[in-house]
Formats: structure tokens, C-alpha cells, sequence
């Protein structure tokens, strides 16, 4: 696999970046390449759907377990290790977050593989485990963090709106460009203190 990778200087500190694709399996992929070319702490960052209507658009999530929905965590942590894989870095995120003074919701996220079937019988049970959002990598991610032994920490934002009768798509597809541009400044921020 090619990776294009691109280097930056923020703060007197050198980042490199890349643009990840789309759910566990693609993305996981991308990480062994990276972690191969010496990667060693790594952070995503991208959109969710919400599970919880009171989550406004654009919210950052901190995810702190992901239930296992899709098929790349288990070839990483067995299945008798449970439905949910804990984010071990999630509190190191959450006191960076807290340092820069940026507010974040902390809970647990709900990892699918399945584009556009989060079903209503789905999303209630998630939503009774105690997840507040939709996403299609971090339980993938995070077995494959645990497995190779590196960290990797992720951030998410709600775009979309799954808690409701019908799909409610608010900045899903319609994002300004300044909101963009401030994610990418956060995770600047973020990573020059990991």
C-alpha cells in the first residue's frame, strides 16, 4: 500500500499527517503501514452520528470504549474479551482537551461496519449500553492499538443525528470549511502535547 505522508512544523514541533479512509479494515490497514514507518503515538480524529439528540452539531467526543460492531477487532482481541474494547488513551485526551480549555463529552461510542444500517432496533440497544455516538473505526483501531502495543488516541465530532424517528443529516455533508479548518488546528494543539 502507498501512503502519502506529508510533514508539517507546528509550534516548533514536526507532525506528520496523512488522510485515513473509511471504516476498521481500510483504516487499520493504513495504521500497520504507519506504525511500520515508526509511528509510535498516532492520532485520529473524525465525524460521528449521535446517539443522543442533545448533543449539538460539531460536539467533540472523547471516546472511552467502542462496542464491537464489525469484524477487524476480532482478528486482534478475541471475542471472549468482551463487546466493548476500552480506549486506554482516552484520559490522556481527555486532560489535553481540558489543558487548552476545549469542552468535550466523554462516553462510549458504537464502532459499525455496515454503511447506513444503523438500524432502529440497533441504535436502541447501543443506546442502553450507554453509547452516545455512531462511528466505523475505533474499536478497530483500538484492538489493533492494544495488539501492537503503541498509542493511538481519537477524537470525534457529531455530524449527523441518529436519535430520532428519521435520520436527521444536519452538517453531515454540508460542514463549513472554517469548522474543518478548526479540527485540524485542534488536533494540532492535541498532538504537539502528546
Amino acid at each position: 500500500m502507498i501512503l502519502p505522508l506529508y510533514i508539517t512544523e507546528y509550534k516548533g514541533k514536526k507532525i506528520a499527517f496523512y488522510l485515513t479512509s473509511i471504516v476498521g479494515p481500510a483504516t487499520v490497514g493504513m495504521l500497520e503501514e504507519i506504525i511500520v514507518k515508526g509511528g509510535k503515538k498516532i492520532l485520529l480524529f473524525g465525524s460521528s452520528g449521535s446517539l443522543d439528540k442533545n448533543i449539538t452539531d460539531g460536539h467533540i467526543i472523547i471516546p472511552t470504549s467502542a462496542y464491537r460492531d464489525e469484524g477487524t477487532s476480532y482478528h486482534y482481541v478475541p471475542a471472549e474479551a468482551g463487546d466493548f474494547i476500552k480506549v486506554k488513551t482516552a484520559y490522556r485526551l481527555l486532560e489535553i482537551f481540558s489543558e487548552i480549555g476545549i469542552p468535550v463529552i466523554e462516553g462510549k461510542t458504537w464502532t459499525t461496519d455496515a454503511i447506513y444500517r444503523e438500524t432502529y432496533r440497533n441504535k436502541e440497544l447501543r443506546k442502553k449500553a450507554g453509547c452516545i455516538t455512531v462511528e466505523m473505526e475505533c474499536a478497530s483501531v483500538m484492538a489493533m492499538a492494544e495488539f501492537r502495543n503503541v498509542d493511538i488516541y481519537q477524537f470525534l465530532y457529531t455530524e449527523d443525528n441518529l436519535d430520532c424517528k428519521e435520520w436527521e443529516p444536519r452538517l453531515l455533508g454540508n460542514m463549513p470549511q472554517d469548522i474543518e479548518k478548526k479540527y485540524v488546528c485542534i488536533a494540532l494543539e492535541v498532538s504537539i502535547r502528546l
